[in-house]
């Protein structure tokens, strides 16, 4: 019942994220799945992919229907996203999984002095 509850909070916490910020679903979850619930890491991967469908689908309504989606862009970038994460995918069967949290940390890093400056 713990682990449940655990689950449960841990998606929470990612959902509030993603519908928040518009992203960091994926930012909350992998590491979330990898060292609260233990699971492997290319496994936290995956199942954190799965769970942000839902996520997207639910804050999308409320930003569509405040209309704050400019869908020529967006057309774009997610047929850019939706090949990308072929791509990415793929890469994450070849790579050891020490070089995929090293490539993860480098973009957090990266993606916050971004954000800062």
């Amino acid at each position: 019942m713990v682990k449940k509850r655990k689950n449960i909070l841990i998606g929470l916490v990612a959902g509030f994220i993603s519908g928040f910020f518009a992203s960091g679903g994926g930012l909350i979850l992998v590491p979330a799945f990898t060292y609260l619930l233990k699971m492997d890491d290319k496994k936290a991967r995956g199942t954190s992919t799965f769970c942000i469908l839902p996520m997207v689908i639910a804050s999308g309504i409320f930003y569509y229907s405040g209309n704050y989606i400019n869908w020529n862009i967006g057309i774009k970038s997610a047929i850019g996203g939706i090949i990308g994460g072929i791509i990415g995918a793929k890469l994450l069967k070849k790579l050891p999984t020490r070089y995929i949290r090293i490539l993860f940390v480098i973009f957090l890093i990266y993606v916050s002095f971004k954000m800062l400056f």
